[in-house]
């Protein structure tokens, strides 16, 4: 890996193209190294897993509403849609495939500087690689890019503290992704990336307070934008430049100023793209950093006996987990048992309360109203709180994988005084857990969440495709969706038309 000094520049100052970090960035996305067998046969879990949340996703109104828009615009070639047969154009099908993915919060995670769902990147490259013909080991090659410049900027770049949403990432990741995918020429590249990034910064309100459906439209709008970049560029159309250096450019006024320097690590030229091996999926349908604390609390259920007799519990973690999910936050909406599903999935509290409770987690009961309106809930979530520990905080940003932690130590007081605690740095599932992902794992959930919504002779049919993308010739790739029965898609909410 090569590290790149990124900082402002003033407009008087010399500051070749080839210097800027967009421009660096296109050179990876048109660097025409091969892609490694550990790499290719990750994004296709990667893949499998999109599609398991995807599925059970399908009646959830944002999602329905975002099919609904993606369904006014037929087209042809154009892309598939998860649940419903027919083809669209492609942006629109990476808007609401995109929703679908996001909607549950129970797909592929990343965090390190910023936080990031990288899986985000399948959806506007599938749609892509679908409707211009390409075949699957251009998807692979377009998908490997994508991680690899979402997960690098990432480890770099943090945009929460200055407010920005983290998908101010991912529009950049994704136009690269898409220019790798369609072979373009680093100029074409290098202008889509700049649009993408000067088109999908927003303020991080998007997870902050009363959280609503936008938060998994964020990044859908991201990848449609990337979409609409890309094809921009490739008639000739520019971008602001430089886009992150410039003077009035995105470090200079909405990260850390014109006196801050940013070090972005990219693969040098011939270099493998391997960063979606950094990255995990989830098994519990929450925030990524609740992981640890639901196997935590699974864990410690049976050490505490009664649950009537805590009389606090207190989750020492890292300033991200304190701030983001936790009492840190500041936000009363984390303790309102009246709160959306997005922002339940965001508070810590909650989540542990209902896993000490449960002994387990699932995508639905688990943010049932009335599950999250029982008085013993209420009683239990409302003893809860975090406080930051440093030791946490550097192990979240420790750069050695065997260090590196996401997780919290829980001191659970009881009535009588006795102090129980334990602690879990990554969650079972995590590459470094007690019970690590890999394909039978990717396939089981597919299976599980799948259970009810696909028809078993489809879910075969999807999971043979899914696992021969590289196989797959021009014109094979709209077999990586999935279709449902009329019955199912049924069980959605009506929606109200809109103007499409």
């Amino acid at each position: 890996m090569k590290t790149h000094l990124v900082r402002t520049r003033r407009s008087a100052e010399e500051f070749p193209k080839d210097e800027h970090l967009a421009w660096k960035i296109a050179e990876v996305a048109t660097d025409s190294v091969e892609v490694a067998d550990a790499t290719a046969d990750m994004i296709v879990n990667r893949i499998i897993d999109n599609a398991s949340v995807a599925a059970a996703s399908l009646v959830r109104r944002p999602v329905v509403n975002a099919r609904a828009q993606a369904q006014a615009h037929p087209y042809t070639p154009g892309a598939t849609v998860f649940g419903v047969s027919g083809t669209f154009s492609p942006e629109w099908a990476a808007w609401a495939n995109g929703v679908a993915v996001r909607e549950l919060d129970f797909h592929d995670t990343f965090l390190a500087a910023e936080y990031s769902h990288p899986g985000d990147n399948i959806p506007p490259t599938l749609a892509v690689a679908q409707h211009t013909g390409r075949d699957g080991k251009d998807l692979i090659r377009g998908l490997a890019t994508g991680y690899e410049i979402q997960i690098d900027l990432v480890k770099a770049i943090c945009l929460h503290e200055h407010k920005i949403d983290h998908v101010a990432h991912l529009g950049p990741s994704a136009a690269a992704g898409i220019g790798t995918l369609l072979g373009l020429d680093t100029e074409t590249v290098y202008q889509a990336i700049g649009q993408a990034l000067h088109l999908t910064t927003a303020t991080r309100q998007s997870r902050k307070g009363e959280i609503s459906s936008w938060k998994a439209y964020a990044p859908a709008l991201a990848g449609k934008v990337a979409v609409e970049a890309v094809d921009r560029a490739m008639r000739g159309e520019g971008a602001p430049s430089p886009i992150w250096e410039g003077e009035d450019g995105v470090i200079a006024w909405m990260l850390g100023g014109p006196e801050k320097e940013y070090h972005v690590p990219l693969p040098g030229t011939g270099e493998s793209k391997r960063a979606i091996l950094d990255s995990y999926t989830k098994e519990h349908s929450a925030e990524y950093q609740s992981q640890a604390p639901i196997d935590l609390a699974r864990r410690m259920r049976s050490r505490v006996g009664d649950l009537d007799q805590i009389a606090s519990i207190v989750l020492h973690t890292s300033h991200h987990t304190h701030v983001v999910i936790g009492t840190g936050s500041g936000d009363p909406q984390k303790f309102d048992p009246t709160a959306s599903r997005e922002t339940l999935d965001h508070s810590v509290m909650y989540i542990f309360a209902v896993a000490l409770q449960d002994g387990t987690w699932h995508h639905e009961h688990s943010y049932a109203p009335e599950r999250a309106q029982r008085p013993d809930t209420i009683e239990l979530w409302n003893k809860i709180s975090t406080c930051e520990d440093p030791e946490w905080t550097r192990r979240y940003h420790s750069i050695d994988p065997d260090e590196k932690g996401f997780g919290a130590r829980a001191e659970i007081t009881l009535e009588s005084g006795e102090v129980i605690i334990d602690e879990l740095a990554v969650a079972d599932a995590h590459p470094l857990g007690a019970r690590p992902f890999a394909r039978d794992q990717y396939i089981a959930k597919f299976r599980t969440l799948a259970e009810g919504v696909i028809e078993p002779g489809e879910q075969d049919r999807f999971l043979d495709a899914a696992q021969r993308t590289a196989e797959l010739k021009a014109g094979e790739l709209n077999q990586l969706t999935f279709t449902i029965s009329d019955d199912v898609l049924a069980r959605a909410p009506k929606v109200t038309k809109g103007i499409f």
